[in-house]
């Protein structure tokens, strides 16, 4: 699960002094969801948080939490913080400088083509997760092309009750 502030230089420039306190409060928001999904925390610099999971489904309901708790906050001035949340499952390769292989950049990719609210998966974690509970859909976005990737990637965006359900059009290469 890779996830990352949408605007956050903007809000940084709104905010001034105050953009530490939201930041600090989204990973607080983030670190506790991931904890309660038996989630471990990789890494987390600038505005980006990212976690894996031992299982596809755990990573999953970790996104849909987050957003839920990132809506319901309260932030400063009337502010919106909106995150968007990327999901990928595969096996890197895990060296003292942390989690390393193509899995780890498709991840990035996928949080980067969404908009902040959305959570967004591969079907490599959809194929993962079985049944999905009560509540909870994915809708097929199609085969998008990826930055920097040899193959275009098929992406699903999660529904589920008190997520936003409509975004602009993906943030994608542009094919032709």
């Amino acid at each position: 699960l890779l996830s990352d502030i949408e605007g956050s230089t903007k809000l940084v420039q709104d905010l001034g002094e105050d953009y530490h306190s939201v930041l600090e409060q989204v990973r607080a928001i983030i670190r506790e969801t991931v904890g309660r999904h038996a989630g471990y925390e990789v890494d987390s610099r600038a505005d980006e948080f990212f976690a894996v999971f031992a299982e596809a489904a755990g990573g999953v309901a970790a996104a849909i939490e987050i957003q839920r708790g990132l809506q319901d906050a309260m932030w400063p001035g009337g502010h919106q913080v909106r995150v968007r949340i990327g999901l990928n499952s595969g096996s890197p390769a895990v060296t003292d400088t942390g989690y390393v292989g193509l899995a780890v950049h498709v991840m990035a990719r996928v949080c980067n083509a969404g908009h902040g609210g959305q959570v967004l998966l591969t079907e490599a974690t959809r194929s993962e997760l079985g049944a999905l509970p009560d509540g909870i859909e994915l809708e097929s976005l199609g085969e998008v092309a990826l930055a920097g990737l040899p193959e275009p990637e098929t992406l699903f965006q999660v529904r589920a009750h008190g997520l936003k359900e409509e975004f602009p059009p993906l943030r994608v290469v542009d094919p032709a």
